[in-house]
């Protein structure tokens, strides 16, 4: 059976990557609109006459292109930040909890993680959940990201000074008012009652990030040890083929971690630093932020969306 989708926003550096992962694949036909895809009339009847619609849309657009569609069959994916935390929207991260990915098979409307939340709820969720972070406890969350995650406007600019005379930022630090449009979801899908304090920045290539989140073990309820947390993180992604959390061994013999590490895949790999004797830790999560953290998502939610092997199309 041939499913066919349509990508509305496909020109985007989401959309773009989405359909790169999607156009050799016997199983799916996308509908391009091509010149059609200012003309209103064509926008939906695309929204309402395909399997699946994945929105690679700025928020208000996509809330539009929600409202235009009418046909209940329609399988909804939206990868702006619009829906992240609305009412009757899952959240498409499906290792998030045990029965999230049957909540995203049974759903019409999928909301697609932000980048950086992937990472922080991939490490911060199991600990809240074990009550090993209190969910009022002040978390700080550290982040740092390819110039990709910025955009058009960011790639462009990155680029063309890297092509004038190489002389571009080598590294920025942003969302200064702290009122970063991802704290929201980050806050909400880990359980936590305050504001998470996210500070991200981003670097001078392409893609790859790291997330970090620093803990004082001693400033927690149980002074939870290093291998404690780790342990929960190994329990909660027991068996889950995108998410791993490398051993601990692996972590103590690290003295780096490169942030394009896993990039061109759909992974996420969680490490826990620290010393075993000691009282802080250091969690960093590993992602591609155009992969697990953008395109590569929206393509596992669309398969189980669909009834299909998650993993197919995706490393």
């Amino acid at each position: 059976m041939t499913h066919t989708i349509f990508i509305d926003g496909e020109a985007g550096t989401t959309g773009l990557e989405i359909r790169e992962r999607l156009e050799a694949r016997p199983d799916l036909e996308l509908l391009l609109l091509g010149d059609r895809r200012r003309d209103v009339s064509a926008r939906r009847e695309a929204l309402n006459g395909t399997d699946a619609v994945i929105l690679c849309l700025p928020d208000d657009a996509a809330r539009e292109a929600v409202a235009m569609i009418e046909n209940a069959s329609v399988k909804v994916i939206d990868a702006s930040t619009a829906y992240r935390t609305a009412p009757g929207w899952a959240y498409g991260f499906p290792e998030m909890d045990a029965g999230q990915r049957d909540l995203i098979a049974r759903s019409q409307f999928v909301s697609n993680p932000g980048c950086y939340p992937t990472g922080f709820i991939g490490l911060m969720r199991p600990l809240v959940k074990a009550g090993l972070v209190p969910a009022t406890y002040p978390v700080t969350v550290n982040a740092v990201s390819g110039y990709s995650g910025g955009g058009k406007a960011m790639i462009a600019e990155f680029e063309a000074a890297k092509n004038e005379n190489g002389a571009a930022t080598a590294y920025r630090a942003y969302g200064l008012s702290l009122k970063h449009k991802h704290v929201p979801e980050m806050t909400k899908h880990t359980g936590l009652n305050r504001d998470v304090l996210f500070t991200p920045a981003v670097g001078n290539y392409r893609q790859g990030m790291l997330v970090e989140v620093p803990l004082h073990l001693a400033a927690l309820p149980e002074t939870p040890s290093v291998e404690r947390l780790h342990g929960a993180l190994v329990e909660a992604y027991d068996g889950q083929g995108f998410v791993e959390v490398a051993d601990l061994e692996e972590t103590e013999a690290m003295t780096g971690i490169e942030p394009e590490g896993l990039n061109g895949t759909n992974r996420l790999r969680l490490h826990v630093f620290g010393d075993r004797n000691g009282e802080q830790a250091r969690l960093v999560a590993l992602l591609d932020n155009l992969g697990k953290g953008a395109s590569g998502a929206a393509v596992q939610n669309l398969n189980i969306m669909l009834g299909l092997d998650e993993a197919t199309g995706l490393i």
